[in-house]
């Protein structure tokens, strides 16, 4: 087996280095671009010196997006790509170089990676067309939901400075009735002058019926109480209304476009990358979450095993052991794609409300364990992607069981979490975050009086 260890750059020339079985350097180093040619050149001046018929792998980390056309063409050239994290290639460029770096060494350890750790290498899977493309297109649907999120807490931070208590006055401060509001009467002192009825025919056309515009009356209310509040030179309104329509206009863009984005490309994708839709029968999984795991895990034969796959998807807690001592409550490890990581979260809080087996792991987690409720919810979650797993390898929708593997229908599910699984109210209380965060306080003091008595 011939190892090339690639070290990708995303302007500059690749460099690599080619390591025979013995793990020794048979090759100097190598510059190539991400051009065919290129490749086609590295690949034959590396089998002219193999033995006939030898297997080559390349190992290279995930810079980019360069990894994927060079990943391609080394995969069409028969070549197998491993991706490793920078993290990993990192510790062993400081163990092998601890007061140098350079493309040189970061190829070289590259190279030299299979011989230290072959067990947690992985071939790459090159996802198809359709699974890069759901893939790309949920990435940006994330980041619109992003986008929006971020929108609605300015214009709820504009709110609560410029109109206080308005929150009373409107249930959903995102409906169409309150971003009219905020296009047409955004300045109290306007709204003062002009009245009820004023202001309500504004609304008419939005409610249909005088009656359901009774919340006008609490709006002038609060109008007059602002006005109090500010002097009429205290805010610039109409600026603040200029300010809050741009906003609103920004969000009406970015939820048309979310909208088109899901009806148009996600859903045909997805539907067409999983037909079965066996994902779905999942409590906690639905269209978009499915689309999101099928399209990154792809073919769930390339992991052996689910600690495999736990590897892949790093829901799982960072583990520090030495002879009789563990840690307990570490951070989950920073592998995997982070929308796994969500959805898993999302969707492990959600099944453990109708799956017996998830929740009772919830229930073992804070009433026997003394964790809170987001730890509790990790480690639901990566047994919800366990589940996500075998389904997909098995090709087979999922069985709602009971602990002693019984199956059970929906209602029996619920009554059962009800009467076996729910967290009491003074546990949970035991656990929430004020309570952690005075017991946290407490050590500090205690440490602070010891150091102080020592001195």
């Amino acid at each position: 087996m011939y190892t090339i260890g690639i070290d990708l750059a995303i302007t500059a020339a690749h460099k690599a280095i080619v390591a025979g079985a013995d793990g020794r350097f048979v090759t100097p180093l190598l510059s190539f671009h991400t051009r065919w040619s290129d490749i086609q050149q590295l690949v034959a001046r590396i089998r002219k010196d193999a033995p006939l018929g030898a297997p080559m792998r390349a190992v290279m980390e995930p810079t980019g997006m360069v990894w994927f056309p060079v990943s391609i063409a080394l995969h069409s050239l028969g070549v197998r790509p491993y991706l490793v994290s920078g993290q990993r290639t990192y510790d062993l460029r400081r163990y092998f170089k601890r007061h140098s770096s350079s493309d040189r060494v970061s190829a070289r350890v590259l190279a030299k990676m299979p011989f230290v750790d072959e067990e947690s290498l992985y071939p790459l899977e090159i996802p198809s067309s359709i699974q890069f493309a759901c893939q790309r297109a949920c990435k940006e649907l994330d980041r619109v939901q992003t986008d929006i999120a971020a929108i609605k807490n300015r214009l709820r931070d504009t709110d609560r400075f410029s109109w206080p208590g308005l929150e009373a006055v409107f249930s959903n401060i995102f409906s169409p009735v309150a971003r009219l509001f905020r296009e047409t009467w955004y300045d109290p002192f306007r709204v003062v002058s002009a009245g009820v009825e004023t202001v309500q025919k504004t609304f008419l056309p939005l409610s249909g019926h005088e009656n359901d515009l009774l919340w006008v009356e609490n709006l002038v209310d609060l109008a007059s109480e602002v006005t109090k509040l500010y002097a009429p030179d205290a805010l610039d309104y109409a600026r603040l209304q200029e300010e809050v329509c741009r906003e609103q206009e920004h969000l009406d863009y970015l939820e048309k476009r979310k909208a088109a984005l899901w009806r148009d490309t996600i859903r045909p994708l997805y539907r067409q990358l999983h037909p079965s839709r066996n994902l779905e029968s999942l409590y906690g999984v639905g269209e978009l979450s499915g689309a999101v795991h099928a399209s990154y895990i792809g073919n769930a034969d390339r992991f052996p095993t689910s600690r495999h796959f736990r590897g892949w998807h790093g829901m799982i807690p960072d583990s520090r052991q030495s002879g009789e001592f563990e840690s307990k409550g570490l951070h989950i490890s920073q592998a995997g794609p982070d929308l796994i990581k969500k959805f898993s979260y999302i969707g492990a809080d959600v099944a453990r409300r109708y799956d017996p087996q998830i929740a009772a792991i919830y229930h073992d987690q804070i009433v026997n364990k003394g964790k809170h409720h987001k730890q509790a919810v990790c480690a639901c979650a990566t047994h919800f992607l366990d589940r996500v797993y075998l389904i997909l390898k098995e090709a087979r929708p999922y069985e709602l069981r009971d602990v002693d593997g019984t199956a059970v229908t929906p209602e029996q599910a619920r009554t059962i979490i009800t009467q076996r699984y729910t967290v009491p109210g003074e546990v949970r209380r035991r656990n929430n975050q004020r309570v952690r965060k005075e017991r946290k306080e407490r050590r500090v003091e205690r440490r602070y009086k010891r150091g102080k008595r020592s001195s």
